[in-house]
């Protein structure tokens, strides 16, 4: 007996210990606890571990764009956008009658959905517009979008609209980004103004490339709501001045020009290949012609007329101009009308100065005598004056080309225009 009382004694006196110690340390823990609580109270903020769970409960943005799929500077600046948004944690859908042309490789976050409208033998054309419409409504509901933004007003805030009535009584913001002939000429057409005028009217939020297409916006459709400038970006680490050993146009001592467009009517198409041929009497060059378009078959017949095909090349449209830029010595932009003049900024992000009018949104982007030369479309003395100036001093091409390089970087960054974009997003709850 008195051993087991002398075995079970010791384990008596440490749970009385245990005791004895746990009164001691409740009093230190209750303080403990209490200067915790006051502390997160004075805060005016959750705890470290209320903050993830919360965190964790904020759904992704997700954002459908919509844009045209072929080459031209719209389609580049939405998709372009789009990757940025997408890597940036957004969902991004794109909502088009074909995949637009800079989504060359598959992207996480990036979702594609075409509009193909029905054919029916009623219909001498099938009515896109509405099956744009329809792959609206379906993506939205389908994927939970938040946003759709269009990227050129005519025809797609009007799809966007329609959409938009389509679901309610369902909330869904349209931003609407204004790009160029959507303004200064296809939406002046009469039978597209009033539709035109309301859909940019009726979107949530508008943006415009340039300070020029805002004024021509507000003065020709009198848009009374804010429209807010966001320039065009480009990517310096793609657009930079890089030789390619294997990739050349032509031999080592020979200059040369070239031009990138859509090759319609606005674009000055015969102005290029004129200009060029007053510079081939005078040096030895080639003319690089990328893209494709209504005026191309003219510009190879202007060239034969002109005796200068065989220097002249055309290479269709290509979706690698990071490639080509860089191998130009002068970029050549005679346009009749241009809003922005992307493919001129991603020239000067590739170090090459350019040749262009001084018309619309160009100025904005290039500045006379510091990042390349600008003249009235119509002045092909002008044009012809500028090149044979950069190919024929040296210093100076390369000199404008380091400048123009140095201002696409700093005034047409993506970081801060992709940051503007998500503050518009923001800004619809």
């Amino acid at each position: 007996m008195n051993a087991r009382r002398g075995d079970r004694a010791p384990a008596k006196r440490t749970a009385a210990a245990r005791t004895r110690a746990t009164a001691k340390r409740a009093p230190l823990q209750r303080e403990a606890k209490r200067k915790v609580r006051g502390a997160v109270k004075r805060a005016g903020k959750p705890t470290a571990k209320t903050q993830i769970v919360r965190t964790s409960r904020v759904r992704r943005r997700r954002l459908g764009i919509t844009c045209y799929s072929h080459f031209g500077g719209s389609g580049v600046v939405a998709t372009e956008l789009g990757l940025a948004l997408a890597r940036r944690g957004y969902d991004v859908h794109f909502i088009a009658n074909r995949l637009p042309f800079r989504l060359r490789t598959f992207e996480s976050n990036i979702f594609f959905h075409e509009a193909t409208p029905a054919s029916y033998p009623v219909f001498d054309q099938a009515p896109a517009n509405l099956a744009l419409t329809t792959k609206m409504v379906e993506v939205v509901e389908n994927y939970d979008l938040d946003i759709l933004h269009v990227h050129y007003a005519m025809p797609f805030a009007a799809s966007a609209y329609l959409a938009r009535q389509l679901l309610l009584p369902r909330q869904l913001g349209v931003v609407t980004t204004l790009h160029g002939t959507d303004i200064t000429l296809v939406g002046l057409e009469p039978a597209f103004f009033r539709v035109t005028q309301f859909s940019i009217q009726s979107s949530d939020r508008v943006t415009a490339v340039s300070r020029f297409l805002k004024q021509r916006a507000e003065s020709t459709f009198g848009i009374t709501r804010p429209i807010e400038v966001i320039y065009n970006f480009v990517d310096p680490d793609v657009f930079a001045p890089r030789k390619r050993a294997g990739l050349r146009l032509a031999s080592p001592s020979t200059r040369i020009l070239m031009h990138a467009s859509n090759f319609r009517p606005v674009k000055n198409i015969p102005a290029v290949i004129h200009v060029f041929a007053e510079v081939r009497k005078r040096m030895q060059a080639k003319l690089v012609m990328v893209g494709d378009g209504p005026e191309k078959a003219g510009a190879e017949h202007l060239a034969r007329e002109l005796g200068v095909e065989r220097d002249v090349l055309f290479l269709g449209n290509q979706d690698c101009m990071e490639e080509l830029l860089p191998l130009a010595d002068v970029f050549l932009l005679p346009s009749s009308t241009e809003s922005f003049g992307l493919v001129a900024l991603e020239a000067m992000s590739a170090e090459v100065p350019v040749v262009a009018s001084n018309v619309g949104g160009l100025p904005e982007v290039v500045e006379h005598g510091v990042t390349g030369f600008l003249h009235d479309p119509g002045h092909l003395g002008g044009f012809v004056q500028s090149v044979l100036k950069l190919l024929t001093n040296e210093p100076l091409r390369r000199a404008m080309g380091r400048r123009a390089r140095r201002e696409a970087r700093r005034r047409f960054d993506p970081h801060e225009m992709v940051g503007r974009y998500i503050r518009v997003y923001e800004s619809l709850g």
